[in-house]
């Protein structure tokens, strides 16, 4: 009964798409892998070319800018060929930018790697774009979110590995000089430093292009199914129009730009946030950056288990009563990181991640729901809402550069936008309770 239920998913019309499924999956972690690699460098960046946070964050805005600009041009694209072709283009993309790395640093310059980083996620554009809906299409489509929760639980194992390299291949292999201590450099001295740390930055990022590039073989010679390519007329206006008279999926993509919002700012500046409780603990600059990237691991654990578990209570409860309940913990342990200083805020914002688990396949299935070849489209659209990860990041940044706020520290203060994301999320959740009602 158990083995029937688990075809069921991942089938439709009597065809099982167990292969197809496992190779467009993978591509879950792979983005998973860039997206938390990418976190802890607005960290390292700031060291490396001696800036402040809010130029750090600029990383963030390159990284999901290319989200942002590739989103409609990807739908297009895939509504005129494939899902596999989105793919492609998508694996192609990515490989370029992660081996753009190399010629960024022989410039040793910082804007030739936004560049890249935005080269990247236009792959990864083009990934997310094509392979969410496209799992969603490989079975019925009552079981649609609990396919795509399932595929998305190898989201946050790539992430892990991305959070593991960063802190062992790049944290860790850094010039232990601190902030104060690159400062005092003389310009000779700045640039050897900063070569050597960028030679250590790139190497994981021209690995993982190689890795890509293999991927892209590996699909590209594999059969996929043509289930939802059926319609190639590309008319992006007169669909936009339509699906945007959709309150669910226009509240989604609201939704969607907030919550991707409030998962980039706590997993990007748990490491300032960390490095100062440490720091005050008495820890020098590097061993608490690194010992905050260990947190920032233990975080992703938790939310892979807890994605793992409430993919499970979905069988069992209304997706958005569970969204609301998951926001709603968010917001009260988001108070705890504000006032709570020291070990036991750092220990509500590792917590914050719990909540996070369920909320973007949710989302992304509630929204898309009842969509049909539109959803490539839509798809689009909730791509597009990624942008609240670059938009919000530098907004958290610039409050964490005031240092102290209202007597208090500003890299606190900064959590109250996570905390307004969280309750835009609660009113999300409700409002889809309430139509199911």
């Amino acid at each position: 009964m158990d083995q029937q239920k688990k075809e069921s998913i991942i089938s439709h019309d009597g065809v099982s798409y167990l292969i197809p499924f496992i190779l467009v999956t993978s591509c879950f972690a792979l983005w998973g892998f860039a997206n938390d690699i990418t976190n802890p460098m607005v960290k390292a960046f700031s060291k490396i070319f001696r800036m402040s946070v809010t130029d750090g964050a600029l990383v963030q805005v390159a990284f999901y800018g290319g989200y942002f600009a590739m989103a409609f041009p990807a739908a297009m694209f895939i509504r005129k060929y494939s899902y596999k072709a989105g793919v492609l283009m998508g694996l192609g993309l990515y490989a370029v930018g992660a081996l753009l790395f190399l010629p960024a640093s022989w410039t040793g310059m910082y804007y030739p790697f936004l560049v890249a980083y935005f080269i990247l996620t236009c792959g990864l554009s083009f990934l997310e774009t094509s392979c969410n809906p496209y799992i969603l299409s490989m079975g019925t489509e009552e079981t649609a979110t609990r396919r795509l929760n399932m595929a998305q639980c190898f989201n946050p194992m790539g992430s892990l590995c991305g959070m593991y390299v960063a802190m062992n291949f790049i944290q860790a292999q850094l010039n232990p000089a601190s902030t104060e201590e690159r400062a005092m450099l003389s310009d000779t001295e700045f640039a050897a430093m900063r070569d050597s740390d960028l030679s250590v930055l790139i190497a994981p990022y021209l690995a993982i292009g190689a890795v890509i590039a293999l991927m892209f073989l590996v699909i590209y010679f594999t059969k996929m199914p043509h289930n939802a390519d059926k319609n190639h007329d590309v008319r992006p206006l007169a669909t936009l129009k339509r699906i945007c008279r959709i309150d669910y999926y226009r509240e989604g993509v609201i939704a969607q730009f907030f919550y991707v919002g409030v998962q980039i700012m706590c997993w990007t500046f748990i490491i300032q946030y960390g490095t100062r409780v440490l720091m005050n603990e008495g820890m020098g600059e590097q061993e608490a950056e690194v010992m905050s990237q260990t947190y920032n691991i233990i975080a992703m654990v938790i939310f892979v288990s807890s994605r793992f578990i409430c993919t499970y209570f979905l069988k069992y409860i209304n997706a958005g009563t569970l969204l609301g309940v998951l926001a709603a913990v968010g917001a009260l342990l988001t108070c705890g990181v504000i006032f709570i200083d020291g070990r036991w805020g750092l220990y509500c914002l590792v917590a914050i991640s719990a909540c996070m688990s369920l909320m973007f396949p949710t989302i992304y299935g509630i929204a898309l729901q009842g969509l049909g070849d539109d959803a490539k489209f839509g798809a689009a659209g909730l791509i597009m809402a990624i942008l609240g990860g670059s938009v919000l990041p530098p907004l958290q940044a610039k409050i964490i550069d005031q240092h102290e706020v209202f007597g208090m520290p500003a890299v606190n203060i900064s959590f109250i936008l996570p905390l307004l994301c969280f309750l835009v999320i609660i009113v999300y959740g409700y409002r889809t309770y309430q139509r199911s009602h």
